[in-house]
């Protein structure tokens, strides 16, 4: 069962620290070089100073510690007392309004396939490793994991209703407004807990940063510290909120010597019905075109760029796994959209290996629809074949989850993101 914990969070203290919307940072990994010399701009109190330091080799991660250990001096309050932060999201999505809501705690740091935090997506190496330089260095847990858990009776939401008061931060930052409360009253938290026992925690987002909290709590046991760092802070949200949204990722193929997309489809005739139909005008078209074509089961739609328009391809009601080749991956993989693109298309069809898909060598990745579109209107362009997608359901994230298996990366998009600078959990002050 997963097991959670309040903690006794550092925030900012506001408003000395300064306007909060100048404070907070998106996740370090979807910021650019321009991104981040934007974010550093606003304040030197920015979260990015500690989660993109500046500095050559390893030395940058010294750097992030003293910029942690500054904003600790000066910017920086921790909590008297353990507490949950519940964490409001209100956030327009493909034009609807929606209120995501959640909490930050600490949960038992267990590893993949050893407790109830279950993975979707594969990891890669080179990023655990630069995220533990820096949790290393600043001893503490610095950015948001993003967890999902069942409550179809919204029971966590009941419990802290009438604990929650004034916010303790609120902030209209990266589209979206945020509003962050603290929860201290023990009987409340004691019903949240309660609602988490016996439940699976599915990562939604921060893969990496968890295996890396995973990382440092193995050090932090054989240095004599297990204990303090047996937890790790966490956002976790339910699988029951209307205000979970999951928006597509659409990819891009490039460079890829001998690349035939009209054989290809070909040779998958006996898998999809293919029709074809023009580009669509507008991104809510598109959506609508690709809904309309994924109603029945797996679909997604190729065009080549500067073409009029789009190969809609849809699995095949006969269709059988084994005959396909896939009947050695988990059942709960085998008619998935973005799985079937990646094995039928990019791998056999393209010459893609996974290894390349996972190191990016012939593929780039659109969270805009919009983007996405005019990349295919474009007739000369440094890309080959532009995939649309839909949306993975959260069910079928679940499945996966619980199946053991992974899907490919870039599965899934949990808008919006979770920003850095909410809430920091050191270990050193733990200590």
């Amino acid at each position: 069962m997963a097991t959670i914990r309040p903690f006794r969070g550092l925030r900012y203290d506001l408003p000395s620290a300064g306007d909060p919307a100048e404070l907070l940072a998106p996740p370090y990994d979807v910021v650019d070089e321009a991104g981040r010399a934007a974010l550093a701009q606003r304040s030197a109190n920015n979260c990015v100073h500690v989660i993109l330091p500046e500095g050559d080799g390893d030395e940058k991660y010294g750097r992030g510690a003293r910029e942690f250990a500054g904003l600790v001096e000066r910017a920086l309050t921790r909590d008297a007392e353990p507490s949950l932060y519940v964490y409001h999201q209100r956030f327009t999505a493909e034009g609807r309004e929606y209120t995501r809501k959640g909490f930050i705690c600490l949960i038992e740091l267990t590893s993949f396939g050893a407790g109830p935090v279950l993975p979707h997506e594969r990891t890669l190496s080179g990023p655990k490793e630069d995220r533990l330089k820096l949790m290393r260095a600043c001893g503490a847990h610095l950015e948001l994991v993003f967890g999902m858990f069942s409550d179809p009776e919204r029971r966590w939401e009941q419990a802290v209703s009438a604990q929650l008061g004034a916010p303790v931060l609120e902030a209209r930052f990266d589209g979206s407004h945020h509003t962050l409360y603290r929860v201290a009253d023990a009987a409340a938290v004691a019903a949240v807990q309660g609602v988490l026992e016996g439940r699976s925690v599915y990562i939604a987002d921060g893969h990496h940063r968890y295996e890396t909290m995973c990382s440092y709590r193995q050090e932090l046991e054989r240095a004599g510290h297990g204990d303090d760092a047996r937890f790790g802070m966490i956002y976790l949200s339910n699988l029951d909120d209307p205000g979970l949204v999951v928006l597509p990722t659409h990819r891009v193929i490039h460079d890829v010597q001998g690349l035939d997309l009209a054989g290809t489809i070909a040779s998958l005739d006996h898998i999809f019905a293919v029709r074809r139909a023009p580009i669509p005008a507008d991104a809510a078209a598109l959506r609508a075109l690709l809904k309309q074509a994924g109603a029945a089961g797996p679909a997604f739609a190729l065009a080549r760029p500067g073409a009029d328009e789009l190969a809609i391809l849809t699995l095949r009601d006969d269709f059988d796994p084994d005959q396909a080749g896939l009947g050695g991956l988990p059942p709960a993989l085998q008619r998935l959209d973005v799985v079937l693109l990646h094995e039928l298309v990019l791998d056999r069809g393209f010459g893609i290996t996974r290894e390349a898909q996972a190191a990016k060598t012939n593929i780039r990745y659109y969270k805009s629809s919009a983007a996405a579109l005019e990349l295919a209107r474009a007739p000369d362009v440094d890309a080959q074949v532009v995939c649309f997608m839909n949306a993975t359901p959260v069910a079928d994230v679940v499945a996966v989850c619980d199946s053991g298996a992974v899907m490919p990366q870039k599965s899934t998009f949990f808008y919006p993101k979770i920003p850095t600078g909410l809430t920091f959990h050191s270990l050193d002050l733990e200590r």
